[in-house]
């Protein structure tokens, strides 16, 4: 028997997927395992704190 699926995770999963990179305005990866939203165009990772994403340029990780 398999697990029902937390409905508020999707649409918090869904949200994330919606925003766009405020460097590039292009799409962002959703990176569960580290809570970032991860621009390749941009090379730079966005975190999220608290289940809020963090999208200011200077708050971002440079991607190696």
């Amino acid at each position: 028997m398999t697990e029902p699926q937390d409905d508020t995770a999707q649409a918090d999963r869904h949200m994330l997927e919606a925003l766009i990179c405020p460097r590039t305005h292009g799409a962002l990866e959703y990176d569960a395992a580290r809570q970032e939203l991860i621009s390749r165009g941009a090379g730079l990772a966005f975190p999220i704190r608290n289940g809020i994403p963090v999208m200011l340029i200077d708050e971002a990780r440079a991607l190696d």
